[in-house]
């Protein structure tokens, strides 16, 4: 290859991001750049390559190449502007999407500990919370990204920020890159640019096209951790007079009448419909179901864990051991007072019939609303809302080993432009970690 200096560059100063600034200098169009590894898209995954390269070797040149003047935006808003970096206990059975099996063999290949540990060494410490989400100790997700780039520039790789890759073409000895500020040559080609959730971070899923032309079957893509939208229905809708109010419950998704999958969380009411952790892991689901032109159907359980039984038991033996008991107090002793006041005006119940007066039926229609509430879903709030994409790369044509295309020599692909999603809980940081180490022992060989 034409101007290659191994270990360097002979590339103009590019733009490097410092402290959150960004100076833009253009990469040059007199003549075509070169380097060993160009990554297109600097966010988690693509920075985390270029770090894992350039340790793995200093002999290897490393591009990143990203269209935003200021790289990493998704990392500063997730978790509420906090990072959940990862979680505690990571394992295939948290994903959906590809082939577990492959899930698998990349998570085991840089674990948890060994993010832990990473996180470390950059000067980012961790810390637990509920439901084994790790955050940095000092609550911040711009002291992550900033770890980040310090490590990246650190390392040796180049990251020039405002430069969009607008198209990669396989070359003799290797690939050619079009971007807006000129030609890069490259040897090996990553792609991470993300899939399509929270466009304006970057993610408007470019990388996939680029996929598909150098040969990639690309699963449709539909939002996932996104909250859902309910039918306003005739009268007042129940989730606007509940928005605020959260709840544990059990959701059971039907498609074709037949239960696809159960899920248990936390449910939060809204003025759109709902969401909460159990719905944002529950949409990918129920999108995915609908974009095959199936025939999905959302249940909520404001009882998770109990059957119709159980529930329609415990109201008998209320009724045997408190008669005097109102209908309202006695819901309010199982749900918030708000939800349950929404129930009994929509089963049409008095709120203060004693459950001495509660008729046999009016029992059992109440035990029913509880354990199977139907959820009218009309759709998402779509990609702008939403935290991962489902969909994307196909897995099975990925080498688990090096996350090399097994349909395109030279070019790697990691994080979630693959057909990989996690659920809520600092899951789909770790496939970006994990995927790029992998990614990156390869380069670096």
């Amino acid at each position: 290859m034409e101007n290659r200096v191994r270990g360097s560059y002979t590339l103009p100063p590019v733009a490097w991001v410092s402290e959150n600034r960004v100076k833009l200098s253009r990469l040059g169009s007199d003549s075509t750049r070169s380097c060993d590894v160009a990554i297109v898209g600097a966010g988690a995954a693509g920075l985390a390559t270029a770090i894992f390269t350039r340790r793995r070797n200093t002999d290897r040149s490393v591009l990143l190449l990203d269209g935003a003047r200021q790289p990493g935006a998704k990392i500063l808003v997730s978790g509420g502007s906090r990072c959940n970096v990862t979680n505690a206990a990571v394992s295939d059975a948290d994903f959906w999407g590809g082939r577990r099996s492959i899930i698998r063999r990349v998570l085991r290949a840089f674990p948890v500990r060994d993010t832990i540990g990473f996180f470390r060494e950059i000067g980012v410490a961790l810390h637990e919370e509920a439901d084994g989400k790790l955050f940095p100790d000092s609550e911040r997700a711009r002291d992550v990204l900033q770890a980040l780039l310090e490590e990246t520039r650190r390392t040796g790789a180049v990251l020039a920020a405002g430069t969009r890759v607008l198209e990669v073409e396989r070359s003799e000895d290797g690939f050619r890159l079009r971007t807006s500020r000129g030609d890069v040559r490259a040897t090996r080609v990553v792609l991470a640019t993300g899939g399509q959730s929270l466009p304006k971070s970057g993610s408007d899923g470019a990388g996939f096209e680029i996929a598909r032309k150098l040969g990639h079957t690309i699963v449709p893509t539909t939002p996932a951790l996104v909250p859902l939208l309910l039918d306003a229905g005739d009268g007042p809708p129940m989730h606007r007079e509940l928005s605020g109010v959260a709840q544990p419950v059990d959701l059971t998704l039907r498609v074709d009448g037949r239960v696809l999958i159960r899920l248990t969380g936390s449910l939060l009411w809204t003025h759109f419909g709902i969401s909460g952790p159990v719905t944002l892991n529950m949409s990918r689901h129920w999108l995915r179901a609908q974009l095959e032109g199936r025939n999905p159907s959302l249940i909520a359980s404001f009882s998770p864990g109990r059957t119709f039984e159980a529930v329609d038991t415990w109201w008998s033996h209320r009724a045997s051991a408190r008669p005097l008991t109102t209908v309202l107090t006695a819901l309010s002793t199982q749900l918030p007072a708000s939800m349950a006041a929404a129930i009994a005006k929509r089963l049409g119940l008095d709120p203060e019939t004693t459950l001495a007066h509660l008729k046999r039926d009016d029992r059992r229609r109440l035990a029913h609303a509880l354990t199977a509430w139907p959820l009218a879903v009309t759709g998402s709030r779509g990609y702008t809302y939403a935290e991962a994409t489902a969909g994307g790369v196909a897995l099975n044509e990925i080498d688990a080993a090096t996350m090399q295309s097994r349909v395109c020599p030279g070019l790697h692909v990691v994080g979630e432009m693959l057909d990989v999603d996690g659920r809520i809980g600092g899951f789909n940081f770790q496939w970006a970690w994990s995927s790029a180490h992998v990614a990156a022992m390869a380069l670096g060989a």
